[in-house]
């Protein structure tokens, strides 16, 4: 049976993996960016809409205010739309909805490990610290390298307007100062890459205090006269 300690670092650790894996099932169901543009429709020398797209991992919104015409409301599916408008915002979606997906399944790895390390006193393999470690560490990296990508998406590429010039139809418009901000989905990937380093971290301190622990013990043989130690 593993130590009090032990038991208490390892079930803290999974605690910690179990919040994260829900901040990250909640933030993929919210907003992640809203992104605002003015429309002026091809032939007028004025701008006379806007239009507000509102960007989830798997839905988004369209608003349509005078853009162009009368405009309009549009709820739709993001990567079946993408799809329709062009390949690019469609491959790093689609790579953005797999890492989310790959972050989950590092997460449920590392809850597992810890789940077993509490109950049992495994050797130092992958079913150990180095288990906790290892995983909780991809689940961060990868979730860092979400927030940079879906970034890049919105801001760099010219997705949202695809998606209002899609919606508008045959009527074509002008889309210009485009401005985008983070929603509360973003950000939620942001403290779930840092719940993962503490569930890392409080493993870390286990293994430190064990380390610190086990020198203590060995001192006094270290100690010990030469004389003492020939017999």
């Amino acid at each position: 049976m593993p130590s009090t300690q032990k038991t208490l670092h390892f079930l803290c650790s999974k605690l910690v993996t179990v919040i994260s894996v829900g901040v990250l099932g909640f933030c993929m169901s919210t907003k992640w960016s809203e992104t605002t543009m003015e429309c002026t429709q091809v032939g007028t020398d004025f701008s006379n809409g806007s239009a507000v797209v509102t960007l989830e991992v798997f839905f988004g919104i369209v608003d349509r205010d005078h853009c162009p015409s009368f405009g309009g409301l549009d709820t739709f599916q993001v990567i079946p739309k993408l799809v329709e408008t062009g390949v690019t915002p469609l491959v790093l979606h689609s790579v953005v909805s797999i890492l989310l997906a790959l972050c989950l399944l590092c997460s449920a790895c590392s809850f597992l490990i810890s789940l077993y390390n509490s109950v049992s006193n495994p050797y130092e393999t992958y079913m150990g610290p180095i288990g906790v470690y290892v995983f909780s560490s991809l689940s961060a990296c990868l979730s860092v390298v979400v927030l940079i990508i879906f970034a890049l998406n919105v801001t760099l590429t010219s997705m949202t307007e695809d998606l209002v010039k899609n919606f508008a139809g045959a009527i074509p418009a002008d889309l210009r100062n485009k401005s985008t901000e983070m929603q509360l989905g973003y950000y939620l990937v942001i403290i779930y890459t840092v719940l993962s380093l503490f569930a890392i971290a409080l493993i870390y301190m286990y293994e430190h205090a064990a380390y610190t622990q086990r020198r203590e013990q060995q001192r006094p043989t270290e100690d010990a006269p030469k004389e003492i130690m020939m017999y």
